[in-house]
């Protein structure tokens, strides 16, 4: 924690007001039906984000195809896809309220590692000592039984993990929401520091962190912090890094670790986040948003892909956030049958979506047209 009395609190706090400000106000910009699309892309795009950071890529588009089933013929890519599904479907359980505690407890960082591990294939489950090469079997929400090495950092025994996490959740759970974000940067060091898994340490800490500041901050899942944290890794790592260092002097807080690594690791955890709301505000600003979308589908109906009439109905989801099935014809003013035909087309390329064939019809953002609809939300296509 950022001590009470620390030259650094002052600063720090600022950041906090503002970053909670501008996630509200962005939050409340957004119609409830559109939220829950973008929610869905930011799903994918957290996931990536999150993986590459590990080494492992999988483009959006790769996911979209592996959460519909569509999965690659080669063996590793596949075992990606499982990879990035796994943390997908984690991820939505924790934006829809999955988590029955705050997600800083033991129960909810053990759950949290469980649910993504016991969806991973089998290949994904093993590590290798580097000493002994000794292949080792990750076992889903089971804490490490046996001492690690991550680069120069040693984490605590297998035996003192326990205790460490139960003072991990004292300390993290009785905040405030002030507080809460201020501490979300200490919190997501610790749990890497501690480092309580064989494996999927920096994934869980990640979900974790999103838990705690959807919870806090309130943000819909309408952003997420693994976007900035991967396109600016090596910061990223070098922060957790030197929160590693003992304090420097009896001025560098009170604890064994250095107050003052600690407080830039803060700072840069809250620049981040404060610079994607800032870029997700960009990506969605209706009159932009809406354009962007426009143009496409008067591009796709010119090419022969969409049904004339295709923008009417897209041009109305994109005002009114959702639409009734029985208002469609009235919209592009044809017979139902043509009004059914173009809502079928909208929805096979997924650009609409509907709970049931009766159910009102709401925009999709499908991974596949991000670099058009969302430029700079990924890389354009897989690699």
């Amino acid at each position: 924690m950022i001590g009470e009395g620390s030259p650094h609190r002052a600063g720090l706090t600022d950041f906090v007001l503002e970053l909670a400000q501008k996630s509200a106000g962005f939050r409340r910009s957004l119609p409830e039906a559109f939220l829950n699309a973008l929610a869905g892309l930011v799903r994918a795009m957290n996931c990536y984000y999150s993986n590459l950071i590990e080494g492992h890529v999988t483009h959006p588009i790769e996911i979209e195809r592996a959460l519909k089933g569509d999965y690659s013929s080669d063996a590793r890519k596949r075992d990606l896809q499982l990879e990035a599904k796994a943390h997908i479907t984690v991820q939505k359980w924790i934006d829809d309220g999955g988590l029955k505690e705050k997600a800083v407890t033991v129960a909810s960082i053990r759950e949290i590692h469980r649910r993504f591990c016991e969806l991973l294939p089998d290949d994904l489950l093993w590590v290798e000592d580097p000493i002994t090469k000794e292949r080792i079997k990750v076992i889903p929400g089971e804490l490490r039984n046996r001492d690690v090495a991550v680069g120069r950092h040693v984490p605590v025994s297998p035996l003192a993990v326990p205790r460490f996490l139960q003072r991990f959740e004292e300390v993290y759970t009785g905040l405030g929401k002030t507080e809460t974000i201020l501490a979300a940067a200490a919190a997501h060091h610790r749990l890497v520091w501690i480092h309580p898994f064989l494996d999927g340490n920096g994934r869980v800490a990640r979900l974790m962190s999103h838990a705690t500041l959807l919870e806090a901050l309130e943000t819909g899942a309408a952003w997420s912090i693994a976007r900035g944290l991967a396109r600016n890794v090596d910061a990223y790592k070098a922060h957790l890094a030197a929160c590693d260092l003992p304090r420097r002097n009896d001025l560098d807080g009170r604890g064994h670790l250095s107050e003052e690594n600690l407080a830039e690791f803060t700072r840069f955890f809250l620049a981040t986040c404060l610079d994607q709301v800032a870029f997700m505000e960009s990506l969605v600003r209706p009159d932009q948003l809406r354009a962007r979308i426009l143009l496409w589908t008067e591009e796709e109906i010119r090419l022969g892909r969409l049904p004339a009439k295709s923008s009417a109905i897209l041009e109305a989801v994109l005002y009114r956030g959702e639409i009734p099935r029985s208002d469609t014809a009235s919209i592009v003013g044809t017979g139902e049958r043509q009004a059914r035909r173009i809502v079928s087309a909208l929805l096979e390329r997924g650009v609409l979506q509907s709970e049931s064939t009766r159910a009102p019809l709401r925009l999709a953002l499908p991974a596949a047209l991000a670099s058009r609809w969302m430029p700079g939300l990924f890389p354009e296509s897989p690699a």
